[in-house]
């Protein structure tokens, strides 16, 4: 097998890179930087890079199938006018907890949009998980977690994966794609064992999960059954999540974490908060699927 070849896309640094997403018909890569609020766009083809600011914390996005973005942010989701820049708040799921934030999130592939919420301090299980509709209706399908990432589909719909990272456990559920219902959570795997916790996460053409193992410095890859296939040392400490992209959906784009860094680190790895691109991977993903609403 040949060896991953890393390299740096986009320089950065981004105080905590997150989401990235490939746009096939744009050619083009969408990625946040949740702390310091934006949405980023990057070609690799001509290196053309727009930003579009957020008015709060941004955990995660989707491309909509007639335009702009459905974002979670801080507050609520809300809808991105890619033409203005315009920001409209659209829902609040969680008006009784003011200290929770919108984390992790993306898209089933009937346009769904899953996201999760957590505890602003990171401690208490306060976070639950929901399913934004294309009419906007907004559904709480599981609770109970604190740092809620890794959200992804295996490739026959039926099974959905989902992390809560302070928790250091990857579960899997039943996933009813007709009706975007789940059931039957079981632990996938387990991170307590391991240096890093999983955080943003995608599926292969192949039905192996990858995760990045932030604060363990990898990119991880587990078989359905959830045993480790293959590692990758990432050159920063804190890769956050990743996602296929390219013309052949062949090139794993991984976002990373500057405001994780101590002074220590940052001096080993000033590379931290970069995008990184791995190539010569043998394996494919899927294309990301876009809110329908």
């Amino acid at each position: 097998m040949v060896k991953p070849r890393i390299e740096i896309a986009v320089p950065g640094p981004f105080l905590l890179g997150e989401g990235p997403c490939w746009a096939g018909d744009e050619r083009a890569l969408y990625f946040v930087d949740a702390l310091k609020p934006a949405i980023h766009r990057w070609r690799p083809g001509d290196g053309a890079f727009a930003t579009w600011r957020m008015p709060q914390i941004v955990g995660s996005f989707a491309i909509r199938a007639g335009g702009g973005l459905i974002a979670a942010l801080q507050t609520g989701f809300a809808a991105v006018n890619l033409a203005d820049g315009q920001v409209t708040m659209l829902v609040d799921p969680e008006p009784e907890k003011p200290d929770n934030i919108l984390n992790d999130g993306k898209c089933d592939r009937r346009g769904r949009f899953w996201c999760g919420s957590r505890d602003g301090a990171l401690t208490d299980p306060s976070g639950a998980l929901y399913r934004l509709d294309p009419d906007l209706s907004t559904h709480r399908m599981d609770e109970g977690f604190i740092v809620p990432n890794g959200l992804a589909w295996a490739p026959d719909n039926r099974t959905m994966y989902f992390a809560d990272s302070r928790a250091e456990t990857v579960f899997a559920y039943d996933f009813d794609i007709d009706d975007g219902a789940v059931s039957n959570r079981r632990v996938f795997f387990s991170t307590r064992d391991i240096e890093g916790r999983c955080d943003g996460a995608t599926v292969d053409a192949e039905g192996f999960y990858w995760c990045a193992l932030v604060h363990g410095g990898r990119i991880a890859r587990v078989d359905p059954k959830g045993r480790f296939d293959r590692v990758i040392e990432m050159p920063v400490r804190h890769p956050t999540m990743c996602t296929f992209g390219g013309d052949d959906l062949d090139v794993l784009y991984v976002t990373s974490a500057a405001s994780m860094v101590s002074d220590e680190e940052r001096a080993a790895t000033p590379q931290a908060g970069a995008v990184f691109a791995i190539h010569d991977l043998g394996v494919r993903g899927l294309p990301e699927p876009k809110f329908a609403g």
